[in-house]
């Protein structure tokens, strides 16, 4: 499912226009990029929750050369799946 089909499915369930379903679920992810940038967390009980991670600056090797080529810090947006959502998909 890409971003239209979930907007169409969400404006069905809901009974909101196509129009606001897409403002909603923009405005959702919005949120969601916001707080991330920030540092923080997004629980949401039962689905799951969304953290920032940061990764350590390791060594790795250039898969073409085999050269070995540094690999910067990063922090990484992580998703551990909720309960609910656990039992919805087994």
């Amino acid at each position: 499912m890409n971003k239209k089909e979930l907007i169409d499915r969400l404006a069905q369930k809901t009974g909101m226009t196509r129009a606001d379903s897409q403002k909603a679920l923009n405005g959702v992810l919005d949120v969601v990029f916001e707080e991330l940038r920030s540092g923080n967390s997004i629980s949401l009980t039962g689905f799951g929750t969304f953290t920032v991670a940061e990764r350590k600056p390791r060594t790795g090797r250039n898969p073409q050369t085999g050269a070995e080529i540094n690999i910067p810090a990063a922090k990484v947006p992580k998703f551990k799946p909720g309960k609910k959502l656990k039992d919805a998909v087994s």
